[in-house]
């Protein structure tokens, strides 16, 4: 059986359309239909036939390692780049202008400005000191000394009535390889849905319960609240996550 024809009947047996398949995975209909007919053309390259592969199968329940074994033996490994590449790079080289030199009269008119701005800040501070009141001073009797003026206390004011915050659950998901990833509230709307490409990292702040689902969990470094999520070998898991819990990460049923 090829790829596209398991790939179609594992959403046949999933009872999903195509439809319902590419709200999942953000894929459009016209390339599921030809991928499921083995039609790789319309995906861009084999990077993306590979990503679009894992989500599909994650969408359907189906394990998406042996069918990347067997696009890579049908269409060669990752990596593999042409003679063109190597000779001609993508990227076209940019050649850096010689700086221009400021000249030496220049910096010179600048330390002279700034030698003048300085002499005339100085002059004006120094006429504008303020002078010692002597008349205050003479009214003091031989031997005494001024009273000091009492230090006013400071004001403590009461604290304000602050509504404790709610917890909060920050999600970090980095992934080592394509993987699919949907986040929905506890009502069914979904938050995220989409793949996260391989060296990529996605973060959510929520304060309330969650649901997450991950396609391919081998693939994924998950942390929440800065402690590691140790996820089963599973190719897909579901897990609720809650804020207000003091264990608030849980394998859902099913």
């Amino acid at each position: 059986m090829s790829i596209g024809e398991t790939l179609a009947d594992a959403r046949r047996q999933a009872g999903l359309t195509v439809t319902q398949v590419s709200q999942r995975t953000r894929i459009r209909e016209s390339i599921i239909r030809a991928i499921e007919r083995s039609d790789f053309s319309s995906c861009g390259g084999d990077f993306y036939a590979r990503g679009h592969i894992r989500s599909i199968a994650a969408a359907v329940g189906t394990d998406p390692v042996p069918l990347i074994r067997e696009y890579d033996a049908e269409h060669g490994p990752p990596g593999a780049i042409s003679a063109a590449e190597v000779f001609e790079p993508t990227t076209p080289l940019r050649i850096r202008e010689p700086r221009r030199s400021f000249g030496l009269g220049k910096i010179l008119a600048v330390v002279i400005l700034a030698a003048a701005g300085y002499g005339a800040y100085h002059l004006v501070t120094t006429h504008s000191a303020p002078h010692t009141d002597a008349t205050s001073t003479s009214k003091l009797r031989p031997g005494a000394t001024a009273a000091p003026k009492p230090t006013p206390k400071p004001t403590v004011k009461p604290a304000a009535n602050r509504k404790p915050s709610k917890p909060e659950a920050v999600i970090v998901l980095t992934a080592s390889q394509d993987c699919w990833v949907g986040l929905s509230n506890t009502t069914g709307q979904q938050l995220y849905q989409g793949t996260v490409p391989a060296g990529q990292s996605m973060t959510w702040h929520e304060k309330h319960p969650v649901s997450m689902v991950i396609g391919d969990p081998p693939g994924i470094h998950l942390t929440v609240n800065g402690k590691k999520v140790t996820t089963s070998t599973g190719q897909v898991v579901t897990l609720t996550i809650n804020p207000a819990s003091k264990t608030p990460v849980a394998l859902a049923a099913g």
